[in-house]
């Protein structure tokens, strides 16, 4: 390996021309200078210095982001210091250089000391990042130009590696980049990483795009658009944009398609706002534009800040797309998330707090999946509106609960409903672009199903969703830990008194519990052995007293009052039903986990007596809210509905349908209903047995 030289003297002169060299900007050549010294004798597989990768970020940060905080800049000077260099400790970086320098660098710096398999390793280390830019963004933005240099030098590495970094490029920091509105790392993020994903494929689609470039209808097009603006006066520029591998690449199945509907577009750069309308006025005489595709992004901007006027023509059978703006929209455009970043304070927009709690929730344990949120993130958006007139964007594919949601946390919570024009549409519907959407509440929040979870396709609705159902499931935990502690100090013998005694708190203490409540619930969900617990208690509560042998075989018995899917799930090897008798339950933090007393798969299974219970449920008490289907394996209409007419009143009975078979001869029905409880259910299905008819039926949770 040749190594080279960095000309650190050049580099200097450089950086001066952008942040200069006042007291200000101190902590700045501060940094470079201990980062020299700190990656001294470190090279790069290419032979270059290692001291030029952190340099080179923060020379994108500055030259092509147009950050001059000297803070920020320094962090990207000293990125990799905690994480490659020894003596670097975050004590030593805050007592250096500050808080907040140091908070950046460790919000930069990857898990360390972590043993365990190479796909956990890598969500540890995704999720320190997000938790880290949660707190401040800045550490996405520094993470976003560490790896845009880095592939930017990729050459040098094996093509196992290259793969690796280009595939995590894809996956997480493009659609990031697109989501913190950073659009020109967005693209050079993509193409590079594509070139290397599908070298093959990528050269020849490249070439197909450098024939575009020169493609004589769009410079026509170019030129005749210049010629009406430059005759009415308009101070103003068009340039034709050819679409990069960027704009080949399809995110939901991750792979480059050979063509496009829009592979090219048009800019027009006007003088003022106002020469913006006037060149829409223009350009609308010459090319009329495809109806209702005007978007006003000056009036209107998006959460990112990007203004700007869309108009869409179809010209000789070819769809382009025509922007509008000013040079000042243009750069801010490419700003995003920092176009409001000073060297001193920085203005909070909502979009910085939305970014914020996206990371909050990216880097939390609760999220679905982090990779699936970025992905949808990351998409084309939708444009919605409150009634009010409120621009909502939204990701495609969104749901009326992730517009309820975006509005407000309340507002989704109690979403029942939504009206878009007349119509009343569930929360599960799809929403179009242009849809104006008034959400309809209930006073209390609403028990969605978890299905609907995985319908969302914003962070927020998926992460209040799942806050809600963790809320369900820890009512109930706690309640039948509470049972099961009862129920179990009496087999032992022990007086339910014990746990108000003093002594109590050195057991809660004991173990890492900080109130009976979560005690209850840690034994509801199987995170408190029991066996220990009544071991502590007996000798910590109730030593030299007489207990009962140690119970065997036995299971403790709880008796629930829900079928609420989030709380209880039937296993699919046995499929329980709460109809069933001897179902039993066992604990964990995702709820109760069913089966019968008599599932092979349950056999099989090493589990402790304690750390599963016997349920049974309260049958008029126990709602059943959806409605319920019943197939009739075989029968005929006659003998159906003869069957139907004395069933008990409790089954409301929406429609039968037809399912095959003989007309006027035996055949397959189905039948869907409605009922109010499990005690009526029980009824229902004691009928169907005794007709002796062959049936299926799996309750609806």
């Amino acid at each position: 390996m040749q190594y080279r030289k960095f000309d650190i003297e050049k580099y200097r002169q450089e950086m001066a021309s952008f942040i200069g060299t006042g007291p200000e900007t101190s902590v700045f050549w501060e940094a470079l200078d201990f980062a020299c010294q700190a990656h001294e004798n470190q090279w790069r597989r290419s032979g270059d210095p290692y001291i030029m990768h952190p340099c080179h970020v923060a020379k994108i940060l500055a030259e092509e982001l147009d950050i001059r905080s000297a803070e920020i800049l320094a962090a990207a000077l000293l990125h990799d210091t905690m994480e490659d260099v020894e003596y670097v400790t975050a004590e030593l970086l805050r007592r250096k250089f500050g808080a907040n320098v140091e908070a950046i660098v460790e919000g930069c710096t990857k898990v360390t000391h972590y043993t365990g398999d190479k796909q956990t390793f890598k969500k540890l280390v995704h999720r320190k990042i997000f938790s880290g830019a949660a707190a401040k963004p800045e550490v996405m933005v520094v993470k976003l130009a560490d790896r845009l240099h880095n592939l930017r030098t990729l050459s040098s590495m094996p093509r196992h590696k290259r793969q690796k970094i280009a595939d995590e490029t894809l996956d997480i920091y493009a659609p990031l980049a697109t989501i913190l509105g950073l659009f020109a790392i967005k693209r050079e993020l993509y193409n590079l990483a594509l070139a290397y994903k599908f070298p093959r494929q990528g050269n020849k689609l490249q070439l197909h795009i450098n024939k575009l470039r020169s493609d004589p209808k769009a410079l026509t097009i170019r030129d005749q658009v210049q010629k009406a603006l430059d005759s009415e006066g308009i101070n103003a520029t068009v340039t034709l944009r050819t679409k990069g591998l960027w704009g080949y690449y399809d995110i939901r199945h991750r792979i480059l398609i050979k063509e496009i509907e829009n592979p090219q577009e048009f800019l027009i750069v006007a003088a003022s706002r106002g020469e913006c309308y006037q060149a829409l006025g223009t350009l609308n005489s010459i090319y009329p534009p495809i109806p209702r595709t005007i978007r006003d992004f000056i009036a209107n901007p998006k959460p990112s800040g990007y203004q700007g006027l869309h108009a869409r023509a179809n010209i000789e059978g070819r769809k382009f797309l025509f922007k509008i703006r000013t040079e000042e929209m243009a750069r801010r455009a490419q700003r995003g998330l920092v176009r409001d970043w000073t060297t001193g304070g920085k203005e909070r927009s909502r979009f910085v707090r939305e970014i914020k709690e996206m990371f909050d929730i990216l880097g939390s344990e609760d999220s679905v999946s982090y990779r699936d949120m970025i992905a949808a993130s990351g998409r084309k958006e939708i444009y919605t509106y409150t009634p009010q007139g409120d621009l909502i964007c939204l990701p495609v594919n969104s749901i009326v609960l992730d517009f309820a949601f975006r509005v407000h946390t309340a507002i989704g919570h109690s979403c029942l409903a939504a009206l878009i024009g007349n119509r009343r549409v569930e929360p599960d519907t799809v929403l179009k672009d242009g849809d104006v959407v008034k959400i309809i509440r209930q006073e209390t929040p609403v028990s969605f199903d978890p299905d609907i979870q995985k319908l969302c396709q914003t962070p927020r609705a998926r992460s209040e969703l799942a806050k809600a159902f963790r809320q369900r499931r820890q009512a109930v935990s706690r309640e039948i830990g509470r049972s099961v502690l009862e129920q179990e100090m009496r087999r032992y013998g022990l007086p339910l008194e014990v746990i108000e005694k003093k002594g109590m708190a050195d057991i809660l203490a004991y173990f890492g519990i900080d109130s009976m409540e979560d005690l209850y619930l840690q034994v509801g969900e199987g995170r408190v052995r029991l066996r220990e617990l009544i071991y502590e208690m007996r000798h910590g509560l109730y030593a030299g007293r007489e207990t009962l042998q140690l119970p065997t075989g036995v299971f403790n018995r709880i008796e629930l009052s829900t079928v609420d899917p989030v709380v209880v799930k039937s296993s699919a090897c046995c499929k329980p039903s709460p109809l069933d008798k001897g179902v039993i339950g066992l604990l964990s933090e995702r709820g109760l986990s069913l089966h019968r007393k008599d599932c092979h798969r349950l056999q099989k299974l090493k589990f402790q007596r304690e750390d599963a219970v016997e349920v049974r449920w309260k049958m008029r008490e126990t709602r059943v809210t959806k409605p319920q289907k019943l197939i009739i394996l075989a029968a005929t209409r006659h003998r159906l509905f003869m069957l139907l007419s004395v069933a008990p009143e409790e089954m409301k009975i929406d429609d039968i349908v037809a399912l095959g078979g003989t007309p006027g001869g035996e055949q397959a029905w189905e039948v869907n209903f409605r009922v109010g409880n499990l005690q009526s259910l029980k009824k229902i299905i004691k009928h169907f047995r005794r007709s002796t008819l062959p049936y299926e039926f799996d309750l609806e949770q």
